[in-house]
């Protein structure tokens, strides 16, 4: 029974995961929020790790809906979009340098320190407010819509905003949209370079928790891992599908007000029974 109810809620959160990792709520936040509230029957070490290991299964769907772009490896594929892709890869690297040395050198103490249901809800707060003033009018200015555009020295400087996202709750895309917009890229170009990102800084972020962990699982941790990782690989398909297309005909208000109302929630509702 118990081993039932544990799938359900690994399930679940893998449907959370898929849903917010993309979308500039922070899925990090949300998977502690409901961890609070949806706790699985397993050690604090194993739950830790499992909510960072279950963005693989986000990872992979990225590289799905991108593939071409990102591997032109078909014989098909033209010089130029091979060029086109190692371009893009380089910023990749780039952007990702920050966060990949500062989060493996303090993991732990980031962990101690900000793993927890008040700063997640500071955060979803604070960043939501940031998302409405920057899409005030007259406060952004698109001068790179496209990431062929995009210089390196821009690259890195997102890559620095993206720093924010090691605090639960700051989301890793609203850190680099938020940056990305700032630096003058349109709302498309920041949310493909959201996704971009994800894939090494996901990966890295997995095999490191794994690492720490180790990998003799139980089978019913390996069971739980796999729901959760599927979950979110086939619920991520349709949210990247999602925001690319908002973002084509919409602001990115929506989700600071969505951020500030949830952060109030969690302010309220944990606040009264903790």
């Amino acid at each position: 029974m118990q081993q039932f109810e544990n799938i359900i809620k690994a399930l679940i959160l893998g449907l959370v995961e898929g849903i917010t990792e993309w979308l500039p709520v922070s899925s990090t936040g949300h998977m502690i929020l409901f961890d609070e509230a949806l706790s699985l029957g397993v050690s604090p070490e194993f739950m830790r790790m499992f909510l960072v290991v279950i963005q693989l299964g986000a990872v992979l769907a990225v590289a799905l809906v991108y593939f071409r772009r990102l591997f032109p490896i078909a014989p098909s594929a033209a010089p130029e979009e091979r060029r086109r892709a190692l371009c893009l890869w380089g910023k990749i690297i780039l952007a990702c340098l920050p966060a990949a040395i500062i989060g493996i050198l303090f993991d732990k103490k980031i962990d101690e320190l900000f793993f927890n249901w008040k700063t997640v809800a500071a955060a979803l707060i604070f960043y939501g407010i940031i998302f409405i003033l920057i899409e005030r009018p007259r406060r952004h200015r698109e001068k790179i819509t496209t990431l062929d555009e995009l210089p390196l020295k821009t690259a890195l400087y997102i890559g620095l905003f993206q720093l924010l996202s090691l605090i639960p709750g700051t989301s890793r895309s609203g850190a680099t949209i938020i940056g990305a917009m700032l630096l003058g890229l349109s709302r498309t170009a920041a949310a493909e370079f959201s996704f971009f990102l994800a894939v090494p800084v996901m990966l890295g972020a997995g095999a490191l928790k794994i690492l720490k962990f180790g990998v003799d699982f139980t089978k019913s941790e390996l069971i739980i891992l796999l729901v959760g990782a599927g979950v979110a690989f086939l619920v991520s398909i349709a949210a990247i599908r999602f925001l690319t297309g908002f973002v084509k005909r919409h602001k990115f208000t929506v989700f600071g007000w969505y951020r500030i109302a949830l952060g109030a929630l969690c302010l309220v509702v944990f606040g009264m029974t903790r």
